[in-house]
Order: structure tokens, then C-alpha cells, then sequence
């Protein structure tokens, strides 16, 4: 792992749901990523931003690398399929 994939995060967003039977659901969403600076400070990157940000909280995650790994090889197997 380089120096910059140590730390790099991930940003996800809690989005409240209706979900099948009509109760609130919370959902986890990954929005973009993050990049630590030197000084401690972080550089965001969206890939997009929820549109209700009264009602959403933000966090900063680590990446999973070993969930990461596994979505690339199920994507990579869905396209030699097809």
C-alpha cells in the first residue's frame, strides 16, 4: 500500500429511507473520498452530495481494501460474462 492509499478515506452519508412496510430506514452511502494532508487536514472529493444536507450526517471511513478487492473481482467476472 503506497503512501497515498494509507490515507485516503473513505466518505460515506447516512440517508433516512422508507423502507417495505413503512418504517425509517437508515442507509450508508458512499459520497466521495478523502485524502489526509500532512498537517492533519483533509482534501474532499464528492462524487456527489445528498441533496437534504440538513438531515444528513457525513463521516469519514477507512476503505475496506479486502471488500474493495472483492467488488473488483465480481465486476471483472460480470464483464468477461457478457
Amino acid at each position: 500500500m503506497n503512501g497515498t492509499q494509507k490515507n485516503m478515506k473513505q466518505i460515506v452519508a447516512a440517508v433516512e429511507r422508507k423502507a417495505a412496510g413503512g418504517e425509517t430506514k437508515t442507509w450508508w452511502t458512499r459520497v466521495g473520498v478523502a485524502f489526509e494532508n500532512s498537517d492533519g487536514s483533509f482534501n474532499l472529493l464528492f462524487d456527489f452530495v445528498p441533496t437534504d444536507m440538513q438531515h444528513t450526517t457525513l463521516q469519514l471511513r477507512d476503505i475496506d481494501q479486502e471488500r474493495r478487492g472483492r467488488a473488483r473481482r465480481g465486476r471483472q467476472a460480470r464483464d468477461e460474462a457478457t
